[in-house]
């Protein structure tokens, strides 16, 4: 199910940085290098019902890059 985010990210914390990142090959291949950083905060979404609830997402982002792969996580409401 997609979702669009709607608003700010609140309580945006790092999860994970450089070579601790899973995927950072995959990422540095796709999108360039960077100072890669998995992320994780809180954000009203909208989902493809039209339903607005707040949920936790995950994503990647560097420096000059931005955010990829954001994921819906669970719903915190």
């Amino acid at each position: 199910m997609s979702f669009r985010v709607i608003g700010a990210i609140a309580d945006v914390e790092i999860i994970a940085s450089g070579r601790s990142i899973r995927i950072l090959k995959h990422l540095r291949q796709k999108f360039g290098a960077g100072r890669w950083r998995k992320m994780k905060g809180v954000a009203q979404i909208e989902l493809e019902d039209g339903s607005i609830r707040r949920a936790e997402l995950h994503w990647f982002e560097a420096h000059g890059v931005g955010r990829v792969y954001v994921k819906r996580k669970r719903y915190v409401d």
